[in-house]
């Protein structure tokens, strides 16, 4: 997930029917943003849980997907709104819903952030191995809240061009693992490892494909996003047509790069202090790429986890508009160029937090956070389903599709339960989506009731 735009549920923030993005250019768009250290070093746990199979499950990831996305640029379309899901959850169901939707999304960003905390330091671990993992995280955390307090003018473009060098990463992997199939470049032609039987393809069989659907999802983490900047289309009925490029171009280059990546190492090759793309090569005298490969998703994932940082910061300054949250979160500070100090405090201390996980769990720390994120992102994602089924109006196959996109991320969800290793992110999951409905009734009970 790359970045992330402001929820909420009043009607302060309806989204003018003005736009001035094309179609292919919210495609384009989405691609840039989807693509992030999920995809980079979180598809390597998959590989390690499921082997070459992990294939089908982005195949299916991606029909899920889609179906969010569809339904929520629909809800869009009919009713423009800035203020994000949650204000269709909101709108479908109370109050409950859109707060509760909205400190669930803002908890998800917190763990995303944390997820992408340590994969940035495993990553870094790749040059100096012996540094520990939170003193990386320690260093990475104190630039992104640097780069927050300067202000946000010109990140945008930043953004782009990290976007490109994320997207060019993948692309140069690509290329080289074709020449190397093909003996280009001097390069020793090898013969694929092609799975030639159920063994191969599932060697950790039905459980382990089950397991690796969550990773498959949280690459393409950040799909609702997208699904709001509809709202900056010149035809807003383009949406789904933008969803479904975006996704076309999404599945043959994660299908394509993890294709060949499986096909070029052994399973048991695989694991998760490194990208798979460079296990892939590992073999190969290339000593330049996994240099430029690991620099370059460095350089993608700090940004999206700094554009992280920025989402939950604004987050938290709508739910307090809103009422959703303590009115001192909605403060700014005209000194620190308007920015809402209150709210980025409580965002640092879920930074602090992470980096001392990071700490006490060295070794176990990025499937825990990275599965907890990927569940919470996948609960938002349902709560899009159901409020599409209250607000749209739906034929019978419009209803089937909504109820196989529920299916799935059910699918994804339960699938954590099945692997000892990453079953600990479902209960932490569980725990903070207990917490937020605790505060949620409480808050009927005592606030909203009496309001109305």
């Amino acid at each position: 997930m790359d970045f992330f735009l402001p929820s909420g549920n009043s009607s302060k923030g309806n989204a003018s029917n003005e736009g001035d993005l094309k179609w292919w250019q919210l495609s384009l768009i989405g691609v840039g943003c989807t693509i992030g250290t999920g995809f980079f070093l979180g598809s390597a746990i998959g590989i390690k849980i499921t082997g070459p199979s992990i294939v089908f499950s982005f195949i299916l990831a991606a029909i899920g997907t889609y179906i969010v996305y569809n339904l929520l640029a629909k809800m869009t379309a009919e009713d423009p709104h800035e203020g994000s899901f949650c204000y269709y959850a909101n709108k479908a169901y109370g109050q409950w819903a859109g707060f509760s939707c909205g400190w669930n999304y803002w908890s998800s960003n917190i763990l995303i952030m944390g997820s992408q905390l340590t994969a940035l330091s495993i990553l870094s671990q790749f040059w100096f191995p012996d540094v520990p993992l939170w003193v990386f995280a320690s260093g990475y955390a104190v630039l992104s809240i640097g780069v927050v307090l300067t202000g946000n003018k010109g990140f945008d473009k930043v953004e782009d061009l990290l976007a490109i060098i994320k997207t060019a990463a993948i692309i140069m992997f690509i290329i080289i693992a074709v020449a190397a199939f093909l003996g280009w470049f001097n390069l020793d032609a090898r013969e694929p490892l092609i799975p030639n039987s159920s063994q191969k393809l599932f060697p950790e069989g039905f459980k382990g494909f089950w397991s690796s659907l969550i990773y498959a999802f949280y690459a393409y983490g950040g799909i609702e996003v997208i699904g709001l900047m509809a709202t900056r289309l010149k035809k807003k009925k383009d949406a789904p047509k933008a969803g479904i490029i975006m996704l076309i171009l999404l599945v043959i280059t994660y299908v394509l790069a993890l294709g060949l990546a499986v096909l070029m190492a052994a399973h048991g090759s695989f694991h998760e202090k490194e990208s798979p793309f460079v296990t892939a090569l590992g073999e190969y005298d290339l000593a330049f790429f996994p240099h430029v490969f690991n620099g370059a998703i460095i350089v993608a994932g700090f940004s999206t986890m700094t554009a992280s940082l920025f989402g939950v910061t604004t987050l938290l300054v709508t739910l307090a508009n809103d009422g959703d949250a303590p009115k001192v979160f909605s403060k700014k500070l005209k000194k620190w160029k308007q920015l809402p100090l209150p709210s980025l405090g409580l965002a640092v201390v879920g930074l602090i937090a992470s980096i001392v996980t990071a700490l006490l769990l060295p070794g176990k720390i990025y499937e825990y956070i990275t599965t907890a994120a990927g569940i919470l992102i996948l609960f938002n994602w349902a709560f899009i389903i159901i409020s599409s089924l209250k607000i749209l109006e739906m034929k019978a196959w419009g209803k089937l599709a909504a109820f196989t996109g529920i299916a799935l991320i059910l699918a994804a969800v339960s699938g954590t339960l099945m692997e000892k290793s990453i079953r600990m992110g479902f209960f932490v999951s569980i725990v903070v989506v207990f917490i937020i409905g605790i505060i949620a009734a409480v808050l009927q009970k005592k606030v909203w009731n009496k309001r109305s």
